[in-house]
């Protein structure tokens, strides 16, 4: 029996994981279907509820903006989505609890590091943005060692909240036009408009040759 997985989000469309994930189940010899399915605010609860509770679907990645929403619905969420407060995968366990994880922030320090060789250690980062995608990158990135975490909102008040939430003398927090220069190492763009592949309104002189961004 093809087992079925999803990516849910809002927008959805544009997500690459039903390709990725088909690919690495061929090459698995996986019997899956992974799809993509776009919710609305009001739609995302009880339609996840139901389709995990149900065995219709064996998980769920989530992406923006649900994941604040799949961390309240989660009833067992790991270290990492509690520390986040975001939940980007959901699954059941066999205690039929409907279980949450994220690991926004494995992954991307893996990717970095792994895939585009970037040091971590000692390196000065600006995050833009306060929700539930940047929550869970935070303390990943400091236990990598890096040396100043700025974070830069349109609310700055929201990135005042993370600050406090983690508590280390490495962050910062600024509105998108007065980031401090000079430029970043690495530049993360944890807003809404990075899925137009748009930055947030910064100055110029955050961004160099040698920034990755």
């Amino acid at each position: 029996m093809t087992d079925l997985y999803q990516v849910t989000g809002n927008p959805v469309g544009h997500s690459l994981s039903p390709r990725i994930h088909t690919e690495f189940a061929q090459q698995c010899q996986q019997d899956l279907h992974y799809r993509a399915l776009q919710l609305e605010a009001d739609e995302f609860t009880p339609t996840m509820q139901q389709l995990l509770t149900s065995g219709e679907i064996k998980g769920s990645n989530v992406t923006v903006p649900h994941k604040e929403r799949a961390w309240a619905l989660a009833q067992n969420r790991s270290q990492a989505a509690e520390l986040a407060g975001a939940v980007n995968t959901l699954f059941m366990n066999e205690a039929g609890e409907i279980c949450g994880d994220n690991t926004d922030g494995s992954g991307l320090v893996a990717d970095l590091k792994q895939n585009l060789g970037r040091e971590l250690s000692g390196a000065r980062i600006l995050l833009l943005g306060a929700g539930g995608a940047v929550r869970g990158v935070i303390k990943p990135l400091l236990d990598e060692g890096v040396c100043e975490l700025v974070l830069a909102n349109r609310t700055v008040s929201k990135a005042e909240a993370l600050k406090d939430l983690f508590a280390d003398e490495r962050i910062s927090v600024s509105r998108f036009e007065d980031v401090p220069e000079p430029a970043y190492d690495i530049v993360i763009n944890g807003t809404a408009a990075s899925l137009a592949g748009d930055l947030p309104p910064i100055p110029d002189g955050c961004v160099s040759s040698h920034t990755l961004a």
